[in-house]
């Protein structure tokens, strides 16, 4: 700017034109008109100037002379001028270079003639004046200055003092404390205030101080005085600093500041008289002294909390208890105010909420609103903000509450009249006040019911851009119920009330809003706040102090007291009764029984703990040993039970948690749906059911809870309903069905892994019985309509979902059996007929409208070569039924209604009882009999509709397109195999089943040869199982066994039941009759050998599995035969090789693998006890044919006896009958078992075995074996005549004596026969007895080979021959046939090998 100004170029050619060109440059600017910006132009000119002169560009004399000419040009020029130099003394004074300084001084003493003295005493420094020569000494002038602004401004010239001037301010004072009620305004009493001031010579700052004086003491008029100090107002830094002396006056050790002068300062500064900044400094404490200490109660809260969960010796307590005395001590010296927080509770009186707000934000958070004076304060101006909506949207119904009256000052936050409003001002309150809201439940209420009235609003309202809006305001309800509402609940004393108020509002949010506000309150809000640390430790303290006591005697009062800490602090309390149970599996009783006084929120609140406490990724879920899962997830399982069953919890939660547990690929978590369903539902599932549990379960649902299970499980009806809303309302029914299904078949591989494959079955059978325990469930709980139109047809589950068939049908079949029931009553109801006839033919109907689209449906579950033999109406029939459907378990009726008959009598008989209760339970009883008689009669009309349906359709069941081997494997395979190992009931049902097919008398199913593939290998099956899975295979195995055991027992029976029935034909292959085949039934005695045979081979199966070493093998082979054992072994040598192998199991175990060693002990004490009835072998079965004298000679030596053909059939039969029927599973078995028998096995003698002890080890010589067999054959001609070879084992009630005498005898002659069957190459020197038994041998050998050699090519031959005219598989000369005929014969009269005989079973 100087350049623009003073150009260098003037001050080079000063002389020449420089000089003229600045006085013309100062002549133009003098005559422009006065303005700031000449004034400034003017300055830079002479400074400008000047600095030249002091630079040395410009002589001093000069410049001298020229500021001498210009000062004329205007007035103000010296005072300009004085100023340009007053800059440059200081300028100059800060300067280095001394000569710049000279100039200076030289350049002022040639302008003293220009400027007047007096100016320049008033802006250089004494200094300078003093080497200037104007004053003489710097440090006089300065003292001479002090002294005269002292005179001028701090003595007092005025009497203004209240002594000496008490008239006027008494007249002050007497104007500002009349009555203000009448017309009397601020502005007239103004007025008089300045009259006496003027009048008094009244100091107006003084006067201004009286005035608040006075306002303080009539704080309630503030419209009065707050217009008068508006209009009085000088500075708002006056007013500021009157009231900051007022407030530093009240900050002594002992002070107390009065709450008028707070409220003076708040009303001033609500109506910005003066700022919050200018205030806050003078109040005290510090904000660094309100930080430390807020740290300082958060670490104090802290150890207050370790000390209680420290384990203190008694001498420690007292030392601690001194010191906590001592400092209370300290805390009653009572501190100074804090002044912030006195005027921070009056802004809130006010409602002055905006400064509040910038107090508080100063303040660390909830600090304020901790001290219950600014909380209450805070509160009450909520209660006036909210009051409109609370009236018009969330009063219940019949309260009537006091109204309040609002605010009067216009600055206070305004009402609100919507929900919009509350996220104005109320909702930032809130989150202010925190969990301090404790200290009014009023409002606490008021907040809840309004949220509860809002989400009503909200769920109700179906626009869609109106729910977009309040979607904002949900999340603040929810922010507001987790940062002020719990907390707040957590300071209450147990206040029962807000709890059940507060689940009126919870309760409308969905049970994942839920949860997440409980995992927030529990894990993170209780180390947020100083106070709820205290009350954490303190709630655990308590809860330490009640469980330690907890008993089954004291449950009420302990429960009282467990409600009573639940009310405020539920979180808290579940977590550590939890931690409890899962030690301590003997509290969940007492627990349960105590948790009765719980509120609804409480009861949430539970649940939420108990999933979190079975999330925990912190606990492993298996013991250490990797084989059993944990005790405390099974702990915490019962308790899910109980607790769920006896009290209205929601179940969604944990079901969904199930839910996701499976999907993730884990199925631990299934124990405690089990649970739940087990205790809710009342359906128990275990496979340690009694045969008359078992039975009980095949009736009707009365019977099945009267005396299916354990315990009796009453009142199930309510719990049982609430899981059923569970599932249906959250859609989980089906797809928790689906997950278990796909779960069970893929534990293996999913969770296998590197676990034990102990622990891989267990988790196996848990999944498969929650799966059957679940299914049960929702059959029987659901409607038709719900069940139906949740579950797909079984084609989509398998297909889509890839649903096992067996789960599919599982599922489906409840579904088929509603839908007959439905279309049954639908037909009956359309055309009515009374007659027994008609309404079969109309379930036939309902059966075949129903399930044609499931045969059809079937279909694409298996390949096309699958229904040759089986039809798919077959298929589907077997797998739609149950046992409910075959047979009506009367026993069990009748033992039910007979255990009602006997409670009626001995309430009867019961004096004691109340005759109320007594007549209650008599009718109850009654009631119960009459159901259940009832339910019998039903199902028994039910079984035989559907008997008599399975009878029309048996014929169409099998095509055996192929053979009939052929079709008894795929109906094992695809339906007795996978459905026998599903449950229990299941087990029964296919052996039942089994035996109704046979009973119909269906066309292509050999009864034989199912029975026989059952019993003849069952390594393979019992390998594959799992524990639980090999319970109903012996289960299954039994029933068999029993429907067998039942036919060998007795000859008319088996008669009776098999005699002309086409399961048991046979074709016996003989020559002597044109070469052609005879289809026969297999005789009563021929059968006892089979079932013989069938004996030994589970004998021969089960020591194998024993003898492997492996634990499952062991396992399960034990478990079987304990289930078995009512009907094996029943032969005396078997029973003993079994026992045998079980002691050496017994003592192997022991040490190594304690479950193995007491299911050994176990079997082996319960078959030492069976012993009794067992049997010689040869009681078992007839080891020989009659004794027949008049024919034995011909039989012997001629060419063949037609007159006969009766004993010769049977005889061939016998000795044809075993082997055909057998041969298959023989050879399998003889595949896998031939390294561990081949030193005592005969390639050619696949189906003979060792009949003394199941051992197939030979006599050492020759020699002594002949010596045996002719002392045997004497022998047995003495025996047969007192024999009587009809006579069974069974018959026999009074020759146990005799048999026992006999037994060693049997033992000694059984051993050579057995080696010399296994021997047959070695028989060569006997006469007519040793050819017999050559010829036998060679034939046999034949046949072996023919066998061997055409298996693969059977069904193929056996088709071909047609009804009788099978051709012999090795082609022979009939001479031969003839001579081999005779030969046959011979072996008539000799005892016939134990069970070495064979039968072909037709196939034809």
């Amino acid at each position: 700017m100087a350049a623009l100004i003073l150009p260098t170029d003037w001050i080079k050619n000063w002389d020449k034109s420089g000089k003229n060109e600045f006085l013309q440059f100062f002549q133009d600017l003098a005559g422009k008109p006065s303005s700031d910006e000449f004034v400034k132009d003017l300055q830079t000119a002479l400074y400008e100037l000047c600095w030249h002169v002091i630079q040395g560009n410009l002589k001093v004399d000069v410049a001298a002379g020229l500021l001498a000419d210009v000062m004329e040009l205007r007035d103000d020029m010296p005072s300009v001028l004085a100023d340009v130099f007053c800059i440059l003394d200081i300028e100059t004074g800060c300067l280095e270079e001394k000569h710049k300084r000279d100039h200076f001084t030289q350049l002022v003493g040639a302008c003293l003639i220009c400027v007047p003295d007096g100016m320049l005493k008033e802006r250089l420094d004494p200094e300078t004046l003093e080497s200037l020569g104007l004053i003489k000494q710097a440090q006089q002038f300065n003292q001479k200055i002090v002294k005269i602004k002292t005179k001028l401004f701090y003595k007092q010239q005025k009497f203004n003092l209240l002594r000496e001037e008490n008239e006027g301010y008494a007249k002050l004072i007497t104007e500002l404390g009349q009555d203000l009620s009448g017309n009397l305004t601020s502005h007239l009493v103004l007025e008089n205030i300045k009259s006496l001031i003027g009048c008094f010579n009244l100091d107006p700052n003084r006067v201004l101080d009286i005035i608040l004086e006075v306002y303080e003491c009539r704080w309630e008029q503030d419209e009065f005085f707050i217009p008068l100090i508006k209009s009085y107002m000088c500075e708002h830094q006056t007013l500021c600093h009157m009231l900051g002396f007022k407030f530093k006056f009240h900050q002594e050790p002992n002070g107390e500041t009065p709450s008028s002068l707070y409220h003076i300062a708040a009303a001033l500064l609500q109506h910005n008289l003066i700022a919050l900044e200018d205030l806050y400094v003078h109040l005290l404490p510090l904000d660094s002294s309100i930080v430390e200490e807020h740290k300082r109660e958060i670490l104090e809260a802290k150890q207050i909390a370790r000390k209680l969960t420290m384990v203190v010796v008694p001498s420690e307590k007292t030392e601690d208890k001194e010191k906590e005395k001592e400092k209370e001590e300290e805390k009653n010296e009572k501190p100074p105010d804090n002044q912030k927080l006195g005027l921070l509770e009056a802004l809130l009186r006010i409602g002055d909420w905006q400064h509040a707000q910038s107090i508080m934000d100063q303040m660390p958070a909830f600090y304020a609103t901790s001290h219950k004076a600014i909380a209450i304060a805070l509160c009450q101006l909520l209660h006036l903000i909210v009051e409109p909506l609370y009236r018009r949207a969330a009063v219940p119904k019949g309260a009537k509450g006091g109204l309040m009256t609002p605010l009067r000052s216009k600055q206070a936050p305004r009402p609100a009249e919507r929900f919009d409003d509350l996220s104005r001002d109320v909702f930032t309150m809130l989150c202010y006040l925190g969990p301090h809201l404790s200290h009014d439940p009023i409002l606490f209420a008021k907040i809840v019911r309004l949220g509860k009235s809002f989400m009503k609003e909200f769920q109700s309202e179906s626009r869609q851009d109106t729910k977009d809006r309040m979607d904002s305001l949900l999340s603040c309800f929810l922010s507001i119920a987790d940062q002020v509402l719990l907390p707040s609940l957590s300071l209450m004393e147990c206040n029962a009330c807000m709890s059940e108020e507060l689940w009126g509002f919870f309760k409308l949010f969905p049970y994942q809003h839920r949860y997440r506000l409980y995992g927030q309150w529990k894990n993170e809000t209780y180390g947020n706040h100083p106070l709820l640390v205290k009350i954490k430790a303190q709630t655990v303290d308590r809860a330490k102090y009640i469980m330690k006591r907890l008993t089954k005697e004291n449950v009420k009062p302990s429960g009282r007291q467990i409600g009573k800490l639940s009310h405020s602090n539920p979180t808290i309390l579940f977590d550590y009764i939890l931690s409890q149970i899962q030690w301590y599996d003997n509290l969940i009783t007492p627990v349960v029984d105590s948790l009765k006084y719980l509120t609804s929120l409480n009861y949430d609140v539970l649940a939420y703990c108990i999933i979190e406490a079975l999330a925990n990724p912190e606990k492993e879920k298996m013991k250490h040993d990797d084989t059993t899962i944990s005790s405390w997830l099974q702990s915490l399982a019962s308790l899910c039970g109980a607790v769920f069953r006896k009290y209205p919890i929601e179940l969604a939660g944990l079901l969904q948690y199930v839910t996701n547990q499976l999907k993730a690929g884990k199925s631990f978590d299934l124990l405690i749906l089990k649970e739940v369903v087990q205790k809710m539902a009342g359906i128990e599932i275990t496979d340690e059911m009694t045969v008359e549990q078992l039975e009980a379960m095949t009736g009707g649902e009365q019977l099945k809870a009267e005396g299916g299970y354990f315990g009796q499980i009453r009142n199930t009806k309510k719990s049982s309903q609430r899981l059923k809303d569970a599932l249906l309302d959250h859609e989980l029914a089906l797809p928790l069905c689906l997950l278990m299904a796909q779960q069970r078949n893929g534990v293996v591989f999913s969770e296998g892994g590197e676990k034990h494959l102990k622990l891989v079955g267990k988790l196996y059978d848990q999944c498969h019985d929650t799966l059957v325990q679940f299914g049960g469930f929702l059959a029987s709980n659901l409607s038709t309509e719900d069940y139906i139109k949740r579950v797909p047809s079984v084609d989509v589950l398998c297909n889509q979902f890839h649903t096992p068939h067996d789960a599919a049908f599982f599922l489906s079949r409840p579904m088929y059996a509603h839908q007959i029931l439905s279309k049954y009553d639908e037909l009956k109801k359309a055309e009515k007929g009374n007659r027994q006839q008609q309404k079969v033919h109309k379930y036939i109907a309902a059966c075949e409208q129903i399930m044609a689209p499931v045969h059809e449906a079937v279909v694409s579950l298996h390949l096309p070569k699958v229904w040759d033999d089986l039809r798919p109406q077959f298929y589907a029939t077997f797998w739609s039924l149950t046992m409910y459907d075959l047979a009506v378990p009367h026993n069990a009726y009748d033992r039910e209604v007979n255990k009602l008959k006997m409670q009626i009598k001995a309430i009867d008989e019961n004096t004691e009882m109340p005759l109320n209760k007594k007549k209650k339970e008599k009718e109850r009883c009654t009631a119960l009999q009459d159901k259940l008689q009832e339910e019998e009669k039903k199902q028994l009309e039910h079984v035989q509709r559907v008997l008599h349906r399975l009878k029309l359709e048996k014929d169409n069941w099998l095509l055996a397109k192929s053979t009939k081997n052929e079709t008894i494997t795929k109906f094992l395979q695809l339906c007795i195999f996978p459905r026998c190992v599903f449950s229990a009931i299941d087990a029964v049902y296919c052996a039942r089943f089994v035996e109704l097919v046979h009973q119909q008398k269906t066309p292509n199913f050999c009864t034989l040869l199912c029975y026989d593939r059952v019993f003849s290998d069952i390594i393979y099956t019992v390998a594959s199982c799992t524990e639980n899975e090999s319970r109903r295979y012996g289960r299954f195995l039994c029933c068999m066994l029993e429907t067998v055991t039942r036919w060998h027992s007795d000859r008319a029976v088996y008669e009776k039941e098999c005699g002309n029935y086409p399961g048991f034909l046979t074709i016996f292959r003989a020559s002597g009759f044109d070469g052609g085949n005879k289809a026969d039934q297999l005789d009563y005695e021929n059968f006892r050998h089979v079932v013989h045979k069938w004996h030994y081979k589970l004998t021969k199966a089960s020591v194998h599995c024993l003898e492997t070493g492996e634990y499952t093998h062991i396992r399960n082979i034990l478990i079987v035969l304990t289930k078995i054992l009512p009907w094996y072994p029943k032969v005396l040598n078997l029973g003993q090789a079994l026992e045998c192998r079980v002691h050496k199991i017994c003592q192997e175990e022991k040490e190594k693998r304690p479950d193995l060693y007491a299911l050994a002990m176990g079997y082996s004490g319960q078959l030492k006890g069976r012993k009794v009835h067992m049997v010689p072998e040869n009681e078992f079965h007839q080891k020989e044919q009659p004794v027949r004298s008049a024919t034995s000679g011909s039989l012997q030596n001629g060419p063949g006896n037609t007159g006969k053909p009766a004993v010769t059939a049977a005889t061939a039969s016998a000795g044809k009958a075993e082997e055909g029927a057998v041969e298959d599973s023989d050879k399998s078995k003889d595949k896998s078992q031939a390294a561990q028998k081949a030193a005592s096995k005969n390639s050619t003698a696949a189906n003979k075995v060792s009949s003394s002890n199941g051992s197939s080890t030979p006599n050492s010589t020759k020699g002594s074996k002949e010596k045996e067999d002719k002392e045997k054959t004497t022998k047995e001609k003495k025996e047969k005549k007192e024999k009587n070879p009809g006579s069974t084992p069974e018959a026999k009630a009074g020759g146990k004596d005799k048999q026992k005498e006999e037994k060693p005898t049997d033992s000694k002659e059984k051993t050579p026969k057995a080696d010399k069957d296994k021997r047959k190459d070695d028989k060569k020197e006997e006469k007519s007895k040793i050819d017999g038994k050559t010829a036998e041998k060679e034939w046999s050998k034949e046949r072996d080979v023919s066998n061997d050699s055409k298996t693969k090519e059977g069904s193929k031959v056996e088709k071909s021959a047609g009804a009788g005219s099978m051709k012999s598989l090795v082609p022979r000369s009939e001479g031969v046939e003839s001579d081999r005929e005779q030969k046959r014969r011979k072996l008539d009269t000799h005892s016939s090998p134990s069970h070495s005989s064979a039968v072909k079973v037709s196939m034809a």
